[in-house]
């Protein structure tokens, strides 16, 4: 990796409140990762701080780049877990969930929230609107969308019966995160089929160190082994299948812009 900026710094066009914000998005599309791109280039007071399109490689990028804002797909993370560890690795950082239509459930919003989520948008909103809610996000520290500000009201009591209830509304994002941050991220390219030496090198850790990591996976998930783990992982939630029109999981980009080195 290369162009890589250790700490927050002002590094493109000045905005309103004196400095640049750097944001990074988490996605799965190419071309979708390459608008937002397009779009924090031509926006005063923000400035690209890299992309990803697997949990992972979001980690690595937010614990090597500490962009600002994180623009994150809620396909990549149905359950919040990943919302969970960028919110505990970097209380600073701010979280912006673009809203899916399978996640547009008052169930769903909630529990982005309740991880930590500052601002909650539809996937579909145009781009004047979610410059204005990063800018928002960031000095409020909370945006909702209008769009979906109805599924964040206190639920009303319903007449309905328990039992269309439940087969009409999508189950509640699962339990807690049950591994460290650096666990997640072993345990996800254990599941792209990386031996040790590879996660070692793509992680910047020691072979010894990833082992004691796996040991612990397999500890707490009381798998008997790395392929047990990792179907303990799907099965409970942990690991998320790929989003209907992801791809192949890439690395994170952190390439420095013209002017930024």
């Amino acid at each position: 990796m290369h162009g890589i900026e250790p700490t927050r710094r002002p590094t493109g066009p000045i905005g309103p409140g004196g400095r640049s914000l750097g944001v990074a998005v988490v996605d799965p599309v190419p071309i979708f990762r390459d608008g937002l791109a397009a779009l924090v280039h031509r926006s005063q007071g923000l400035h690209w701080a890299g992309q990803a399109a697997s949990h992972h490689a979001a980690l690595q990028l937010c614990e090597q780049v500490k962009p600002d804002v994180v623009v994150l797909d809620s396909a990549l993370d149905p359950n919040c877990h990943l919302t969970k560890l960028l919110n505990a690795g970097d209380p600073a950082l701010i979280l912006v969930t673009l809203i899916r239509d399978a996640n547009r459930t008052q169930q769903y919003l909630a529990a982005a929230i309740a991880a930590g989520t500052h601002a909650i948008v539809p996937r579909s909103i145009d781009s004047r609107r979610l410059a204005e809610a990063i800018r928002r996000a960031h000095t409020e520290r909370r945006y909702i969308d209008p769009a979906l500000a109805a599924l964040t009201a206190r639920p009303k009591r319903s007449t309905v019966p328990k039992g269309d209830l439940a087969h009409d509304s999508p189950p509640a994002p699962r339990g807690g995160m049950p591994l460290s941050r650096r666990e997640y991220q072993v345990l996800q390219l254990v599941a792209e089929g990386l031996e040790n030496s590879a996660i070692a090198k793509l992680l910047f850790l020691s072979v010894e160190t990833v082992r004691t990591h796996v040991k612990s996976i397999l500890r707490k998930l009381s798998a008997r082994d790395r392929t047990h783990a990792v179907t303990i992982a799907f099965r409970g939630g942990i690991l998320v299948a790929r989003a209907e029109d992801g791809h192949v999981p890439v690395t994170a980009d952190t390439t420095a812009l013209p002017g930024q080195r």
